[in-house]
């Protein structure tokens, strides 16, 4: 809030996102839409998206210019405005791939898992090939930020908000912005003091414009102060910034907002000015009560009421409103003041401390997603119950909410986890956030709806085993990762992880890693179309299994075995391990796998040219599967038994079959209606 010129929410009842000034910069770059560039000039269609540059330094308005342009133009670009930052306020750039899929989440489209940011921003640029919009990009750090982004269409149009220019991007002239006009910073400042204070004195009024540079987000801060303080003059103010002494260390820019902060800063209660230093540690300045309660180790209700009085002195921005289940909102610190208030934990706050409170904020974090996860457990169960231990200000009160929850707090969840790992001092605490983040989405969302945001949790979790030697945990996290390659299509790269969490499997001693990791080896060399090698790894698998005695798993695989020979043209090895699989079902007692087994070794008959004894192997399977009870089953095999009937010319005998198949799946949906009926009533 900080960077902008807006949000007034004065005492003199001016309304809020209230734009002041800037009115010869929005004139500009009006004007430079229209401007002919450089392939007009010689002739050439603009064969990309126009961009305008906003520079300036934090604090100056830049975002909310930006803003105020994308509304103003809003009538122009009738698919709407797509915005993305591309630097977070604690100063780190935001990944490409990252930033791509924000604005693909944005336009509806579904961004695969996994994908190398090379293919993200194809998609978006695809995406925005077709469509009218304005693409507002903040905070971007340099031109390899922004051109990736930009579609091959000139019916968009870029809107870049940046420190510097964007050198690299051709025909892009920059609106630099300064401090704001001395008139429009005093009507800035007149929003939170009411027009009569700055009438008393309007020179007064006018020293404080200069003394904070004009610069809306020193102003903001000055005007929070004053707002606070209905007996305060603005002369007194305007003397005790003068009286404030310049930071040699910063630069002469910068100073302006370095005095207005440091004036703020020292009027606050010692137990609020350690809360705002210490949310400089919260996950990209992203922070609720909780966060603060956890960071400062204070009560629930204390730490929301130092957020409320931080928000009234425009130290922290309100980012989303108070969820109704919980009543807490979600608050951002200003990116301008996240490095002073940093120089400020160097100085006052001991490194010890600071762990402690990271401690505590990801313990409590933990705690959060453990609860958000439970509720989707039914009554009774283990999870409920420990839910039911819980304080009350960490249990949510019912599933819906938790999910409201999960959602709004996505983003800073998803950078907690990622900057817990990098810290490498908290591994454990990273490790069992990262773990409840995973259990939390899935829970809430479902694998594969959380899928993008599963593969960046493995790669944490793979980071941080990596680092540490933890051989097992490096093998789940590889698996994991594996998987979701393997079901987006990426088989070769699946296949090089499948084999890498085999090594770490056997580091770590961990048969069902390895036997797990064998036979998705097996899985993708199939996908390839390499029967040989398939069925090589699904043998290494199966081996493992007999010699631990695991029969069902045995069963299983010597059909994944008969499959890869079926494949390769092998019908005599297929359908040794299909009576293979036969042989285990019926050991373990699982009629219905034993049915379909025998239905896939009737299939190999048939392939092979000896369709009676296919005949009699289906109609053996058609036997288990009755006996099994699975309607379906039979039904669905009768059909096949039909369609090899028709093949030995048998047509009577089949319409017979198929007959009974029909009647099978009519009793079948019928029983479902009266059970439906049933439960309704």
């Amino acid at each position: 809030m900080a960077d902008q010129a807006v949000d007034s929410g004065g005492q003199a009842g001016a309304s809020r996102d209230q734009f002041f000034g800037r009115q010869r910069e929005l004139k500009s770059l009006r004007a430079d839409i229209e401007r002919a560039g450089l392939n007009t000039l010689s002739g050439r269609k603009a064969p990309r998206a126009r961009v305008l540059l906003i520079a300036g330094r934090p604090g100056s308005g830049r975002t909310a210019l930006a803003g105020e342009l994308a509304f103003r133009l809003a009538d122009d670009y009738p698919d709407g405005v797509l915005r993305a930052r591309l630097t977070e306020p604690g100063g780190r750039r935001v990944p490409m791939d990252s930033a791509a899929r924000e604005l693909l989440d944005s336009l509806g489209v579904t961004s695969p898992p996994g994908a190398d940011e090379d293919e993200l921003t194809e998609m978006v640029r695809e995406a925005l090939a077709e469509r009218r919009m304005l693409l507002l990009l903040d905070d971007a750090g340099d031109a390899e930020q922004v051109d990736p982004l930009l579609p091959d269409n000139p019916d968009c149009l870029a809107v870049a908000v940046s420190e510097g220019p964007l050198t690299g991007i051709p025909d892009v002239r920059p609106c630099t912005l300064g401090g704001m006009d001395a008139k429009s910073a005093i009507e800035l400042l007149s929003t939170f003091t009411g027009s009569v204070r700055i009438t008393v004195d309007p020179q007064a009024a006018e020293s404080i414009a200069e003394e904070c540079g004009g610069l809306p987000a020193a102003l903001v801060l000055v005007g929070g102060w004053l707002a606070g303080r209905p007996r305060a003059s603005v002369a007194d103010v305007a003397k005790r910034l003068r009286a404030l002494p310049d930071d040699g260390a910063q630069p002469r820019g910068a100073r302006p907002l370095a005095r207005a902060f440091r004036l703020v800063y020292e009027s606050l209660p010692q137990s609020a000015a350690r809360i705002l230093r210490l949310l400089a540690l919260a996950p990209g300045g992203f922070a609720d009560a909780h966060t603060a309660s956890a960071l400062a180790g204070c009560s629930l209700s204390a730490a929301q009421s130092t957020l409320d009085d931080l928000v009234a002195l425009r130290l922290l921005h309100s980012v989303s409103a108070p969820l109704p289940e919980t009543g807490q909102g979600q608050y951002v610190v200003p990116g301008c003041l996240l490095p002073m208030l940093r120089a400020l934990l160097e100085t006052q706050d001991r490194p010890s401390e600071l762990q402690l409170a990271r401690a505590r904020m990801l313990e409590r974090t933990v705690r959060q997603l453990q609860s958000c996860r439970a509720v989707t457990e039914p009554d009774g169960s283990p999870a409920r119950k420990k839910l039911a231990g819980l304080p009350s200000g960490l249990r949510f009160p019912n599933a819906p909410a938790a999910a409201a929850w999960l959602s709004a707090r996505l983003p800073a969840l998803l950078a907690s986890a990622r900057l817990a790992v990098e810290d490498g001092g908290l591994d454990t605490l990273a490790r069992r956030l990262v773990a409840a983040l995973v259990r939390a989405l899935a829970a809430h969302r479902g694998t594969e709806a959380a899928a993008p945001e599963l593969y960046g949790l493995h790669q944490l979790v793979l980071g941080v085993a990596e680092r540490r030697g933890l051989h097992r945990e490096a093998a789940a996290a590889l698996l994991n990762l594996a998987d979701l390659d393997a079901q987006t299509g990426r088989t070769e790269a699946a296949l090089a992880r499948y084999r890498a969490a085999l090594d770490a499997g056997r580091a770590a001693n961990d048969p069902y890693a390895t036997g797990r990791a064998m036979e998705s080896v097996g899985g993708a060399y199939q996908e390839l179309g390499d029967w040989q090698r398939a069925a090589d790894w699904y043998g290494r698998a199966l081996a493992q299994r007999q010699a631990r005695g695991e029969r069902a798993e045995e069963a299983r695989l010597y059909g994944r075995l008969g499959t890869a020979h079926t494949y390769a043209g092998r019908y005599g090895d297929a359908l040794r391990s299909w009576r293979a699989a036969v042989a285990g079902y019926r050991r373990v007692g699982d009629l219905p796998s034993q049915a379909r087994a025998l239905s896939e070794a009737a299939r190999v008959q048939e392939y092979a040219g000896r369709p009676e004894e296919s005949l009699h192997t289906c109609r053996e399977a058609v036997d288990w599967a009755r006996q099994a009870g699975d309607v379906r089953l039979q039904a669905a095999l009768q059909l096949r038994l039909a369609d090899t009937l028709d093949r030995l010319g048998d047509p009577a005998a089949a319409r017979l079959h198929r007959s009974a198949a029909e009647r099978l799946l009519g009793e079948e949906d019928s029983t479902y209606e009266i059970r439906s009926t049933s439960a309704k009533d």
